[in-house]
Protein backbone atom coordinates (compact mmCIF):
# COMPACT_ATOMS: atom_id res chain seq x y z
CA UNK A 1 0.00 0.00 0.00
CA UNK A 2 1.78 3.35 -0.80
CA UNK A 3 2.86 6.49 0.64
CA UNK A 4 1.61 9.42 -0.86
CA UNK A 5 3.47 12.44 -0.29
CA UNK A 6 3.59 15.06 -3.10
CA UNK A 7 1.64 16.39 -5.96
CA UNK A 8 2.29 13.82 -8.99
CA UNK A 9 3.46 16.00 -11.98
CA UNK A 10 6.13 13.94 -13.47
CA UNK A 11 9.25 14.81 -15.08
CA UNK A 12 11.12 13.46 -18.01
CA UNK A 13 13.29 10.91 -17.51
CA UNK A 14 15.59 9.27 -19.74
CA UNK A 15 13.67 5.74 -19.96
CA UNK A 16 10.68 7.94 -20.63
CA UNK A 17 12.37 10.08 -23.70
CA UNK A 18 13.98 6.78 -25.14
CA UNK A 19 10.18 5.17 -25.36
CA UNK A 20 8.51 8.35 -26.34
CA UNK A 21 11.32 8.54 -29.17
CA UNK A 22 10.79 5.13 -30.36
CA UNK A 23 8.86 6.32 -33.49
CA UNK A 24 6.58 9.65 -34.64
CA UNK A 25 4.29 10.00 -32.10
CA UNK A 26 0.80 10.46 -33.03
CA UNK A 27 -0.15 6.78 -33.94
CA UNK A 28 -1.99 3.93 -32.23
CA UNK A 29 0.86 1.87 -33.18
CA UNK A 30 3.47 4.07 -32.06
CA UNK A 31 1.95 3.92 -28.37
CA UNK A 32 1.54 0.21 -28.74
CA UNK A 33 5.00 -0.12 -29.22
CA UNK A 34 6.41 2.65 -26.76
CA UNK A 35 3.95 0.62 -23.93
CA UNK A 36 5.13 -2.75 -24.91
CA UNK A 37 9.07 -1.89 -24.57
CA UNK A 38 8.55 -0.28 -21.47
CA UNK A 39 6.28 -3.55 -20.59
CA UNK A 40 9.44 -5.29 -21.01
CA UNK A 41 11.65 -3.51 -18.81
CA UNK A 42 8.96 -3.99 -15.58
CA UNK A 43 10.62 -7.63 -16.14
CA UNK A 44 14.18 -7.04 -17.35
CA UNK A 45 15.25 -3.95 -15.28
CA UNK A 46 12.54 -4.04 -12.90
CA UNK A 47 13.35 -7.24 -11.62
CA UNK A 48 9.45 -8.40 -11.36
CA UNK A 49 9.27 -12.03 -12.08
CA UNK A 50 6.26 -11.06 -14.51
CA UNK A 51 4.54 -7.92 -16.16
CA UNK A 52 1.65 -7.83 -17.62
CA UNK A 53 -1.23 -4.59 -19.12
CA UNK A 54 -4.26 -4.58 -20.28
CA UNK A 55 -5.77 -1.13 -22.21
CA UNK A 56 -8.96 -0.50 -22.90
CA UNK A 57 -10.14 2.21 -25.40
CA UNK A 58 -13.25 2.75 -27.07
CA UNK A 59 -11.47 0.80 -30.28
CA UNK A 60 -11.08 -2.31 -27.82
CA UNK A 61 -8.99 -4.21 -25.79
CA UNK A 62 -4.76 -4.92 -26.02
CA UNK A 63 -3.23 -7.78 -23.66
CA UNK A 64 0.09 -7.91 -23.65
CA UNK A 65 2.91 -9.72 -20.73
CA UNK A 66 6.02 -10.55 -19.87
CA UNK A 67 7.81 -12.91 -17.47
CA UNK A 68 11.28 -13.67 -16.72
CA UNK A 69 12.82 -17.12 -17.86
CA UNK A 70 16.02 -18.78 -16.09
CA UNK A 71 19.79 -17.69 -17.32
CA UNK A 72 21.51 -20.63 -18.41
CA UNK A 73 24.58 -19.51 -17.85
CA UNK A 74 25.91 -21.74 -15.06
CA UNK A 75 28.32 -19.26 -13.48
CA UNK A 76 25.40 -16.63 -13.56
CA UNK A 77 22.22 -18.54 -12.79
CA UNK A 78 20.28 -15.36 -12.33
CA UNK A 79 21.19 -11.64 -13.49
CA UNK A 80 19.19 -8.90 -14.72
CA UNK A 81 22.16 -7.17 -16.33
CA UNK A 82 24.42 -7.95 -19.86
CA UNK A 83 22.26 -9.30 -22.31
CA UNK A 84 18.95 -9.81 -21.02
CA UNK A 85 16.31 -11.45 -23.75
CA UNK A 86 13.17 -9.93 -23.75
CA UNK A 87 10.52 -10.08 -25.87
CA UNK A 88 6.22 -9.64 -25.51
CA UNK A 89 3.16 -11.80 -26.20
CA UNK A 90 0.51 -10.22 -28.03
CA UNK A 91 2.54 -7.46 -29.88
CA UNK A 92 4.34 -7.15 -32.70
CA UNK A 93 8.12 -7.13 -33.14
CA UNK A 94 9.55 -3.14 -32.53
CA UNK A 95 12.88 -1.63 -33.36
CA UNK A 96 15.44 -2.11 -30.97
CA UNK A 97 15.30 0.79 -28.44
CA UNK A 98 16.84 0.11 -25.30
CA UNK A 99 19.80 -2.26 -23.88
CA UNK A 100 17.85 -5.06 -23.81
CA UNK A 101 17.97 -7.36 -27.16
CA UNK A 102 14.30 -8.26 -28.48
CA UNK A 103 13.17 -11.26 -29.37
CA UNK A 104 11.59 -10.69 -32.94
CA UNK A 105 8.49 -12.79 -33.05
CA UNK A 106 4.59 -11.47 -32.77
CA UNK A 107 3.57 -14.57 -31.08
CA UNK A 108 7.19 -14.13 -28.58
CA UNK A 109 7.44 -15.08 -24.87
CA UNK A 110 9.04 -12.51 -23.29
CA UNK A 111 12.05 -13.24 -21.21
CA UNK A 112 14.19 -11.51 -19.13
CA UNK A 113 16.29 -12.93 -16.28
CA UNK A 114 14.88 -12.76 -12.66
CA UNK A 115 15.34 -14.12 -9.12
CA UNK A 116 15.67 -18.30 -8.18
CA UNK A 117 12.06 -20.11 -9.08
CA UNK A 118 10.04 -17.39 -9.77
CA UNK A 119 11.59 -17.42 -13.18
CA UNK A 120 8.82 -18.09 -16.10
CA UNK A 121 5.79 -17.44 -14.14
CA UNK A 122 3.52 -15.92 -16.33
CA UNK A 123 0.46 -13.90 -15.87
CA UNK A 124 -2.77 -14.48 -17.83
CA UNK A 125 -5.60 -11.75 -18.72
CA UNK A 126 -7.82 -13.34 -16.93
CA UNK A 127 -6.05 -14.15 -13.38
CA UNK A 128 -7.28 -13.44 -10.36
CA UNK A 129 -5.23 -11.00 -7.92
CA UNK A 130 -4.58 -8.75 -4.88
CA UNK A 131 -5.06 -5.56 -5.64
CA UNK A 132 -4.27 -3.66 -2.61
CA UNK A 133 -4.73 -0.59 -2.17
CA UNK A 134 -7.09 -0.17 -4.85
CA UNK A 135 -9.56 -1.15 -2.89
CA UNK A 136 -9.77 2.73 -1.51
CA UNK A 137 -11.56 3.49 -4.61
CA UNK A 138 -14.17 1.21 -4.65
CA UNK A 139 -14.70 2.27 -1.16
CA UNK A 140 -14.48 5.74 -1.63
CA UNK A 141 -17.24 5.54 -4.54
CA UNK A 142 -19.59 3.48 -1.91
CA UNK A 143 -19.29 6.59 0.25
CA UNK A 144 -20.17 8.96 -2.32
CA UNK A 145 -23.15 7.34 -3.72
CA UNK A 146 -24.48 7.21 0.14
CA UNK A 147 -23.53 11.46 -0.01
CA UNK A 148 -25.76 11.44 -3.41
CA UNK A 149 -28.88 9.82 -1.29
CA UNK A 150 -28.61 11.98 1.51
CA UNK A 151 -27.62 9.11 3.99
CA UNK A 152 -24.59 10.82 5.20
CA UNK A 153 -22.56 14.09 4.42
CA UNK A 154 -19.08 14.35 3.73
CA UNK A 155 -19.08 17.33 6.26
CA UNK A 156 -20.58 14.95 8.93
CA UNK A 157 -18.05 14.34 11.79
CA UNK A 158 -16.83 10.97 12.16
CA UNK A 159 -17.97 10.45 15.76
CA UNK A 160 -21.93 11.43 14.06
CA UNK A 161 -21.70 7.69 12.80
CA UNK A 162 -18.98 6.31 14.79
CA UNK A 163 -19.32 7.54 18.96
CA UNK A 164 -16.39 7.27 21.12
CA UNK A 165 -14.26 5.11 18.81
CA UNK A 166 -11.70 7.75 17.76
CA UNK A 167 -10.02 8.75 20.75
CA UNK A 168 -6.33 8.45 22.96
CA UNK A 169 -3.42 10.73 22.65
CA UNK A 170 -5.09 12.96 21.13
CA UNK A 171 -7.21 12.17 18.42
CA UNK A 172 -10.93 13.21 18.48
CA UNK A 173 -13.29 11.46 16.23
CA UNK A 174 -15.34 15.05 17.17
CA UNK A 175 -12.71 17.30 14.94
CA UNK A 176 -12.45 14.76 12.07
CA UNK A 177 -14.83 14.91 9.02
CA UNK A 178 -15.94 12.40 6.36
CA UNK A 179 -14.02 14.40 4.38
CA UNK A 180 -10.76 14.24 6.25
CA UNK A 181 -10.99 10.42 6.04
CA UNK A 182 -11.85 10.41 1.83
CA UNK A 183 -8.86 12.76 1.25
CA UNK A 184 -5.94 11.52 3.96
CA UNK A 185 -6.02 14.66 5.87
CA UNK A 186 -7.18 13.69 8.67
CA UNK A 187 -3.93 13.74 10.83
CA UNK A 188 -4.32 10.14 11.50
CA UNK A 189 -1.59 7.42 12.03
CA UNK A 190 -1.13 4.63 9.57
CA UNK A 191 -1.40 1.36 11.22
CA UNK A 192 0.45 -0.36 8.48
CA UNK A 193 3.77 1.49 9.76
CA UNK A 194 3.83 -0.89 12.71
CA UNK A 195 2.01 -3.82 11.42
CA UNK A 196 4.19 -3.48 7.73
CA UNK A 197 1.22 -5.34 5.71
CA UNK A 198 2.24 -8.69 7.35
CA UNK A 199 0.00 -8.95 10.72
CA UNK A 200 -3.49 -10.00 10.00
CA UNK A 201 -5.59 -7.43 12.15
CA UNK A 202 -9.52 -7.29 13.22
CA UNK A 203 -11.03 -3.18 12.14
CA UNK A 204 -11.01 -2.34 15.54
CA UNK A 205 -6.99 -4.26 16.57
CA UNK A 206 -6.08 -1.56 13.73
CA UNK A 207 -7.39 1.20 15.31
CA UNK A 208 -6.47 0.92 18.54
CA UNK A 209 -2.75 0.91 16.73
CA UNK A 210 -3.17 3.90 15.64
CA UNK A 211 -5.07 5.65 18.36
CA UNK A 212 -2.06 4.98 20.26
CA UNK A 213 0.16 7.49 18.18
CA UNK A 214 -0.50 11.28 18.21
CA UNK A 215 -2.01 12.77 15.33
CA UNK A 216 -0.26 14.48 12.43
CA UNK A 217 -1.56 18.05 11.37
CA UNK A 218 -4.89 17.84 10.43
CA UNK A 219 -5.77 19.40 6.91
CA UNK A 220 -2.39 18.95 5.34
CA UNK A 221 -2.07 15.54 3.03
CA UNK A 222 -0.52 12.47 4.72
CA UNK A 223 -1.58 9.11 3.46
CA UNK A 224 -3.11 6.32 5.98
CA UNK A 225 -4.75 3.44 5.78
CA UNK A 226 -6.41 4.10 9.14
CA UNK A 227 -8.45 6.48 7.19
CA UNK A 228 -10.12 3.49 5.16
CA UNK A 229 -10.81 1.04 7.76
CA UNK A 230 -12.74 3.77 9.71
CA UNK A 231 -15.12 4.59 6.17
CA UNK A 232 -15.81 0.61 6.23
CA UNK A 233 -17.18 0.97 9.79
CA UNK A 234 -18.66 3.90 8.35
CA UNK A 235 -20.49 1.70 5.80
CA UNK A 236 -21.53 -0.42 8.01
CA UNK A 237 -22.88 1.64 10.26
CA UNK A 238 -25.05 4.08 8.04
CA UNK A 239 -26.41 0.93 5.64
CA UNK A 240 -26.29 -2.14 8.09
CA UNK A 241 -24.07 -4.05 6.07
CA UNK A 242 -20.50 -4.65 5.50
CA UNK A 243 -18.65 -2.37 3.03
CA UNK A 244 -17.74 -5.64 0.68
CA UNK A 245 -21.84 -6.39 0.59
CA UNK A 246 -22.08 -2.55 -0.01
CA UNK A 247 -19.78 -2.99 -3.10
CA UNK A 248 -20.91 -6.13 -4.36
CA UNK A 249 -24.62 -4.34 -4.78
CA UNK A 250 -23.58 -1.32 -6.05
CA UNK A 251 -20.43 -1.62 -7.84
CA UNK A 252 -19.34 -5.19 -8.42
CA UNK A 253 -22.97 -6.89 -9.54
CA UNK A 254 -24.18 -4.27 -11.57
CA UNK A 255 -20.95 -3.97 -14.10
CA UNK A 256 -20.78 -7.17 -13.81
CA UNK A 257 -17.15 -7.38 -12.52
CA UNK A 258 -17.29 -11.12 -11.68
CA UNK A 259 -13.80 -11.52 -11.13
CA UNK A 260 -13.25 -9.08 -8.17
CA UNK A 261 -14.23 -10.13 -4.73
CA UNK A 262 -13.79 -9.35 -1.16
CA UNK A 263 -12.05 -12.42 0.53
CA UNK A 264 -12.02 -11.21 3.85
CA UNK A 265 -9.90 -14.03 5.77
CA UNK A 266 -9.91 -16.34 2.91
CA UNK A 267 -6.33 -17.02 2.28
CA UNK A 268 -6.83 -18.39 -1.08
CA UNK A 269 -6.67 -16.65 -4.81
CA UNK A 270 -9.62 -17.80 -7.08
CA UNK A 271 -9.16 -19.41 -9.94
CA UNK A 272 -7.62 -19.16 -12.37
CA UNK A 273 -4.52 -17.20 -10.93
CA UNK A 274 -0.43 -17.03 -10.76
CA UNK A 275 1.92 -17.11 -8.16
CA UNK A 276 2.85 -14.16 -5.94
CA UNK A 277 6.46 -13.47 -4.54
CA UNK A 278 7.90 -10.80 -1.94
CA UNK A 279 10.55 -8.61 -2.37
CA UNK A 280 13.14 -11.78 -1.32
CA UNK A 281 11.57 -14.06 -3.52
CA UNK A 282 9.24 -16.22 -1.12
CA UNK A 283 6.14 -17.26 -2.20
CA UNK A 284 3.20 -15.49 -0.68
CA UNK A 285 0.42 -16.54 -2.59
CA UNK A 286 -1.60 -17.60 0.27
CA UNK A 287 -1.73 -14.29 2.44
CA UNK A 288 -4.23 -13.39 5.22
CA UNK A 289 -6.14 -9.93 3.71
CA UNK A 290 -6.67 -8.92 6.93
CA UNK A 291 -3.53 -7.53 6.78
CA UNK A 292 -5.03 -4.71 4.90
CA UNK A 293 -9.04 -4.89 5.05
CA UNK A 294 -10.94 -2.00 4.05
CA UNK A 295 -7.53 -0.12 3.18
CA UNK A 296 -6.94 -3.14 0.89
CA UNK A 297 -8.06 -6.10 0.57
CA UNK A 298 -9.67 -6.27 -2.68
CA UNK A 299 -9.04 -9.25 -5.61
CA UNK A 300 -9.59 -8.63 -9.01
CA UNK A 301 -8.60 -9.09 -12.47
CA UNK A 302 -7.11 -6.80 -15.41
CA UNK A 303 -9.94 -6.25 -17.45
CA UNK A 304 -12.46 -5.93 -13.90
CA UNK A 305 -10.64 -3.12 -13.00
CA UNK A 306 -10.32 -1.17 -16.33
CA UNK A 307 -14.14 -1.16 -16.79
CA UNK A 308 -14.59 0.00 -12.88
CA UNK A 309 -12.56 2.70 -13.95
CA UNK A 310 -13.83 3.10 -17.29
CA UNK A 311 -17.90 3.46 -15.67
CA UNK A 312 -16.45 5.51 -12.89
CA UNK A 313 -15.23 8.40 -14.52
CA UNK A 314 -17.20 8.07 -17.66
CA UNK A 315 -20.14 9.09 -14.91
CA UNK A 316 -21.86 5.42 -14.52
CA UNK A 317 -21.82 5.03 -10.71
CA UNK A 318 -22.12 8.62 -9.63
CA UNK A 319 -23.90 11.62 -10.00
CA UNK A 320 -22.06 14.56 -12.36
CA UNK A 321 -21.45 16.61 -8.97
CA UNK A 322 -20.49 14.19 -6.38
CA UNK A 323 -17.68 12.73 -9.35
CA UNK A 324 -16.66 16.38 -9.30
CA UNK A 325 -16.13 15.95 -5.58
CA UNK A 326 -14.62 12.79 -5.95
CA UNK A 327 -11.70 14.48 -8.68
CA UNK A 328 -11.25 18.12 -6.39
CA UNK A 329 -7.56 17.82 -5.14
CA UNK A 330 -7.85 21.05 -3.42
CA UNK A 331 -8.35 19.36 0.02
CA UNK A 332 -5.43 17.35 -0.25
CA UNK A 333 -3.12 20.31 -1.76
CA UNK A 334 -3.56 18.68 -5.06
CA UNK A 335 -2.16 15.35 -4.18
CA UNK A 336 -5.31 13.67 -3.66
CA UNK A 337 -9.06 13.47 -4.55
CA UNK A 338 -11.58 10.92 -2.89
CA UNK A 339 -10.05 7.47 -3.59
CA UNK A 340 -8.16 8.96 -6.68
CA UNK A 341 -5.29 10.77 -7.19
CA UNK A 342 -4.20 12.58 -10.59
CA UNK A 343 -0.69 12.59 -12.27
CA UNK A 344 0.17 14.90 -14.73
CA UNK A 345 2.69 13.38 -17.68
CA UNK A 346 5.76 15.25 -19.27
CA UNK A 347 3.60 15.68 -22.16
CA UNK A 348 0.58 17.52 -20.11
CA UNK A 349 -1.83 15.18 -20.09
CA UNK A 350 -3.20 14.27 -16.47
CA UNK A 351 -4.20 10.64 -15.62
CA UNK A 352 -6.19 9.32 -12.83
CA UNK A 353 -6.27 6.43 -10.91
CA UNK A 354 -4.97 4.58 -8.00
CA UNK A 355 -2.42 2.04 -7.42
CA UNK A 356 -2.16 -0.77 -4.85
CA UNK A 357 0.52 -2.59 -3.16
CA UNK A 358 0.07 -5.74 -1.17
CA UNK A 359 2.53 -8.85 -0.38
CA UNK A 360 3.34 -10.31 -3.44
CA UNK A 361 1.83 -7.76 -5.83
CA UNK A 362 1.52 -4.18 -7.09
CA UNK A 363 -0.98 -2.75 -9.43
CA UNK A 364 -1.59 0.48 -11.05
CA UNK A 365 -4.72 1.89 -12.80
CA UNK A 366 -4.34 4.96 -15.01
CA UNK A 367 -7.11 6.53 -16.92
CA UNK A 368 -8.44 9.78 -19.02
CA UNK A 369 -10.16 12.06 -17.00
CA UNK A 370 -12.96 10.59 -19.40
CA UNK A 371 -12.62 7.25 -18.96
CA UNK A 372 -12.78 6.47 -22.21
CA UNK A 373 -8.66 5.18 -22.27
CA UNK A 374 -7.77 2.75 -19.27
CA UNK A 375 -4.50 1.15 -18.89
CA UNK A 376 -3.88 -1.59 -15.98
CA UNK A 377 -0.49 -3.42 -15.34
CA UNK A 378 0.23 -5.62 -12.48
CA UNK A 379 3.40 -7.55 -11.45
CA UNK A 380 3.65 -10.22 -9.32
CA UNK A 381 5.87 -9.17 -6.25
CA UNK A 382 5.59 -6.06 -4.42
CA UNK A 383 6.87 -3.46 -6.66
CA UNK A 384 9.55 -2.57 -8.96
CA UNK A 385 13.55 -2.07 -8.43
CA UNK A 386 13.39 0.83 -10.45
CA UNK A 387 10.80 3.85 -9.77
CA UNK A 388 11.50 5.54 -13.09
CA UNK A 389 9.69 2.34 -14.85
CA UNK A 390 5.85 3.44 -14.02
CA UNK A 391 5.96 7.02 -14.97
CA UNK A 392 7.99 5.74 -18.05
CA UNK A 393 5.20 3.57 -19.16
CA UNK A 394 2.22 5.69 -18.36
CA UNK A 395 4.13 8.37 -20.40
CA UNK A 396 4.44 5.58 -23.03
CA UNK A 397 1.31 4.62 -23.53
CA UNK A 398 -0.70 8.14 -23.00
CA UNK A 399 1.88 10.88 -24.09
CA UNK A 400 1.90 8.81 -27.07
CA UNK A 401 -1.37 8.45 -28.39
CA UNK A 402 -1.85 12.51 -27.31
CA UNK A 403 1.48 14.23 -28.51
Amino acid sequence: MPLLRTRRTLVTIPVTAVLLGLTPAGSPADASAAADTALTLLVSRGRAPAAALLIREETGTRYVHAEAVPDTTPSLPWTAQGSDTTSVRGAPAEPDVTSVPRSPAASGAVSAPAAGSRAGAAIRSGDHFRAGSITKTFLATVVLQLAAEHRLSLSDSVAEHLPGLVHGAGNDGRALTLRALLTHTSGLYDFTAETRGDVPVTPLQALRIAFTHPPAHRGRFAYSNTNYVLLGLVVRQVTGHSYAIEVRRRVLTPLRLTGTSFPGARVFLPSPHGRAYAADGSDVTELDPRVAGAAGELVSTLPDLNRFYAALLGGELLPPALLREMLDTRTAQGSYGMGLYPVTLPCGTTVWGHNGRISGSYVRTAATADGRRVLTFRVNTDGLADADLEPALLAAEFCSRTS
